[in-house]
């Protein structure tokens, strides 16, 4: 019997707390990582109220692109494509609050119309009066919501997979059921959690290197990122978004991968039923993140896009 009780005492007391102390993690030093994932194009500047971490780069005469990043990811993402796109375009990118070096909301408000109003008061900051718009995953949906409620400030639109129609566990007006338990990642955050889970957003898994995960998993490890992440999906409550899409008359790019574990390609024949002048481009053995995963051969096609005189039907 003391020998039973004594395994007891070893499952649910002695073996939790080791795993407990290896998997810890607190919070790394916030100034530490303005420093390493910061460089000359970056500010940080009071927009609606919160610190947003923004770029510019290329010649502010020439038609602005804004690129919105998706779930766990930063301005970062669009790395690759900026470096070609910053020799014809204004590129601003920004972190959404509570990724990257933004840190969290000071209003701890994180729905979608909050993020279209500082979108907004960072693009009358920034004195630009319209823009293309780029986003990916809840980028995207953030973009399209963005679009359709202000239309006078964009001039063509770009979605990368985007997020918005409901799914198993999403439906719509329904705040999403999110476990308690969830709340741990404050606490134990396991890299090797971390890294499947992100894994999943490439078809390559060779493509997500070490210096690329220690990027996603340190910013997630920027002072109030993790309670962010958690806030953010507790308030996600999505909109039908038939109204809202049917009222976006710009030229409209879709760009999906083909081979998309997270938002599967079928969704792509939602957008285009209720957006009839937006185009899909199908990439070919690529997955969630066209921007990291093949940038080379993704581009083009958003470049066509952008330099095309092509009006909306």
């Amino acid at each position: 019997m003391k020998n039973i009780l004594r395994i007891i005492l070893l499952l649910v007391i002695v073996i939790p707390g080791i795993l407990l102390i290896i998997f810890w993690r607190t919070d790394l030093n916030g100034s530490d990582l303005v420093q390493k994932y910061s460089n000359a194009s970056s500010k940080l500047i009071d927009v609606g109220g919160s610190r947003i971490h923004i770029r510019e780069s290329g010649n502010s005469n020439a038609p602005a692109i804004l690129f919105i990043h998706g779930f766990g990811a930063s301005l970062h993402t669009w790395e690759d494509w900026t470096k070609e796109l910053e020799k014809d375009f204004r590129v601003i990118r920004f972190d959404l609050p509570g990724f990257g070096l933004s840190g969290p909301d000071q209003t701890v408000n994180y729905s979608d119309e909050r993020s279209a109003q500082i979108i907004l008061q960072l693009l009358s900051t920034l004195q630009v009066k319209k823009v293309s718009v780029v986003g990916n995953s809840i980028g995207g949906r953030i973009a399209w919501y963005f679009t359709a409620m202000h239309p006078d400030r964009v001039e063509k639109l770009v979605l990368i997979s985007p997020d918005g129609f409901e799914s198993p566990g999403m439906s719509y007006n329904k705040a999403p059921e999110i476990p308690s338990y969830l709340s741990m990642i404050n606490y134990i955050f396991p890299k090797f959690v971390f890294r499947e889970n992100l894994e999943i957003a490439y078809s390559n898994k060779s493509v997500l290197s070490s210096q690329l995960f220690e990027r996603y998993y340190e910013l997630a490890l920027y002072p109030g990122n993790r309670q962010a992440m958690i806030d953010r999906m507790r308030q996600t409550v999505l909109k039908d978004p038939a109204p809202f899409l049917k009222k976006i008359h710009c030229p409209v790019l879709l760009l999906w991968g083909e081979r998309d574990a997270m938002i599967p390609i079928q969704n792509a024949k939602d957008y285009l039923a209720l957006i009839p002048q937006a185009e899909l481009q199908v990439l070919q053995n690529q997955g969630h993140l066209p921007q990291e995963e093949d940038p080379q051969r993704s581009l083009p096609y958003l470049l066509q896009f952008l330099k095309s005189a092509t009006n909306a039907k």
